[in-house]
């Protein structure tokens, strides 16, 4: 290979985009490009200025938020002393991946894209809008503006003489090699590398605290349909410490019926031991991974063998394939023309990795072990709004988690993996420990006592909100006001006594609204409709505006990203027009200060 010229650095909450940028990198080493790829934040900002080509690949994130591994960039490149000349020597491109359905459509790639013009950068070709949305998912974008881009990259650096493209069908080298252990080494055990109790540094992704769990108890009713858990962890001695709005990172495992399904389909003795030993002299090895390390543990704790493959899955499979049968169909799988049969087969019925390979077993039993990693991503950690304050809990951590599971056309239940994990953990059976750390969220609440603050956060929305609300009331703030949302009021009204002590004291006033209960006769014009967050603050909307523009309010938004933000906002602005006389534009205006004064915050999920 020649000396790295193309640089691709991404920004990835879900894994999307750190998984085009992988393909980017094969694509380049097929076209014999040397080529390094790397998360916007593990790559030294400050080297930008001597990158003659580099690639962009962001997510956008919530409402038009950039990815957590790319916001310490974001925060420099928008410097405002940064030379108009700054990036005059770099080609660049930037592909954006974003949903049409929010209103903030690939906001993060628009943004940076404008902003490598103004620090004068070249681009190669115009941003990329991937979109979610489009039946052939992102890749309908992508494809098409990747041929542009090799053509346009290709054209500045031409490959050496004599040296012809890589075919597709063959596979590169893995990026790791396994070294298997005849016997298990006299010295040393196998475990994760874990933050300890008095340790100097605070627990971190590739170091976490393995946090005690206290207790794991179902909050919603027998009958309601969703499993609801209110967790809480022992954090004594570990270092961590955490505000109101941050979050806890929590790291899931396989089940041990997964994994051993997963050895058997791949003929692979979990007991094995092996050292990881990268091929190129820039690849490290994983933190996360023990040296040496056994085959169950890497199953385990770091293959994600039941999410949903992405096409990159079916490419790599279908070179590794011996079986003609089974190669041809994963080549159609990976081709252009085979993404709308790809995505019936996978996507659609949210089908696993494990599922796919036990669909495959000839080719699965003749994966070579090095090409693991290549193949199959790793468990990305699972982010939980903290739910409890220290000053009324010290030394304690409790999350809100309602346990995913849903029906397709497969016979077996659709589970998310780290709320089904953290379901089955039983700390009455024998001692749990839990690997997480914290970081901070995107809610700040205003330290100022006197300032009120306006809370909406149905179902488990509302998680931050209390921990918000109990740091508030044990620093003597009583303005505190939560819009609360759930389906009924014996089945997942969450903390309802607490809620109604703090009434009595005088320290939060609760508006609550049952979806599926009927409204009082006062409101009997909405008797068919069911009532939402948002028909609540309509009905006090003259309170709304008291406090937002009279009292100086801070309003927060917590919970599902899809129509509840936005019918949050449609709620605002009628108050703004009914309460405060604005016209529409103004109130929309209004809406946009409130945003970027910061007095107005969301954290949502999708």
């Amino acid at each position: 290979m020649p000396s790295p010229q193309l640089l691709v650095l991404f920004g990835s909450q879900t894994g999307t985009a750190q998984d085009v940028s992988e393909r980017l990198g094969r694509e380049a080493r097929r076209r014999r490009l040397g080529c390094r790829v790397q998360a916007l934040d593990s790559y030294p900002v400050v080297n930008l200025i001597n990158e003659p080509l580099v690639i962009f690949v962001c997510a956008t994130t919530g409402q038009g938020d950039p990815p957590d591994n790319m916001k310490n960039f974001w925060g420099f490149i928008f410097r405002k002393n940064l030379p108009s000349t700054a990036l005059c020597q770099m080609d660049f491109a930037v592909l954006g991946l974003g949903d049409s359905s929010y209103a903030k459509f690939n906001f993060v790639a628009k943004k940076l894209h404008r902003r490598l013009l103004q620090l004068g950068g070249s681009a190669l070709l115009p941003v990329c809008l991937g979109d979610d949305q489009h039946e052939l998912g992102p890749d309908a974008a992508v494809d098409p503006w990747l041929r542009d881009l090799w053509d346009r990259v290709l054209g500045l650096y031409p490959p050496p003489p004599g040296l012809a493209e890589i075919p597709p069908g063959v596979p590169l080298p893995s990026k790791f090699i396994l070294l298997f252990l005849q016997e298990a080494p006299s010295t040393g055990s196998e475990g994760q590398r874990v933050a300890h109790p008095g340790s100097q540094e605070p627990p971190s992704e590739s170091k976490p605290f393995l946090a005690p769990m206290i207790s794991n108890q179902r909050v919603t009713g027998p009958s309601h349909f969703q499993d609801v858990r209110l967790i809480e962890f022992d954090i004594l001695g570990s270092g961590i410490s955490f505000a109101a709005g941050d979050v806890v990172l929590i790291q899931p495992s396989n089940s041990a019926a997964h994994v051993q399904r997963f050895c058997q389909v791949l003929g692979l003795d979990p007991d094995q031991l092996f050292m990881l030993q990268p091929r190129e002299p820039d690849v490290s090895s994983p933190t996360r991974l023990p040296q040496p390390c056994s085959m169950r543990h890497l199953v385990s704790h770091y293959l994600d063998i039941a999410s949903v493959p992405r096409r990159s899955f079916f490419e790599l499979l279908a070179c590794l394939s011996l079986h003609e049968l089974e190669r041809e169909k994963l080549l159609e799988f990976s081709s252009a023309q085979g993404q709308e049969e790809l995505f019936e087969y996978c996507n659609r019925p949210r089908r696993t990795i494990l599922e796919v390979l036990c669909d495959f077993p000839h080719t699965a039993a003749a994966i070579p072990p090095d090409y693991l990693l290549d193949l199959i991503p790793a468990i990305r950690p699972r982010a939980f709004s903290i739910a409890s304050s220290l000053l009324i809990h010290p030394s304690r951590l409790q999350i809100l988690v309602a346990v995913v599971q849903f029906q397709t056309r497969l016979k077996e239940p659709r589970r998310g993996l780290c709320s089904s994990w953290l379901a089955s953990l039983d700390p009455g059976q024998g001692p749990v420990r839990v690997p997480l750390w914290v970081r901070p969220g995107s809610l700040a609440f205003p330290e100022t006592p006197d300032t009120p603050v306006i809370m909406v956060g149905p179902g488990t929305g509302v998680a931050p909100f209390r921990a918000a609300i109990q740091e508030r009331v044990a620093q003597g703030q009583t303005g505190n006001f939560l819009f609360f949302g759930c389906r009924w009021r014996d089945q997942d009204f969450y903390w309802e006594s607490e809620w109604q002590e703090l009434e009595k004291r005088e320290c939060l006033t609760l508006i609550p609204a049952f979806s599926r209960e009927q409204p009082p006769a006062l409101f009997s014009a909405l008797q068919e409709q069911k009532v939402y967050v948002q028909h609540r603050l309509r009905e006090l909307g003259s309170l709304v505006w008291e406090l937002l523009d009279h009292q100086g309010a801070y309003f927060y938004l917590a919970g599902n990203a899809k129509s509840m933000p936005a019918d949050v906002s449609e709620a605002l602005m009628s108050i703004f027009q009914e309460e405060g006389g604005l016209c529409s534009p103004d109130a929309a205006a209004y809406l946009a200060r409130l945003q970027q004064t910061r007095r107005f915050q969301t954290e949502t999920w999708a």
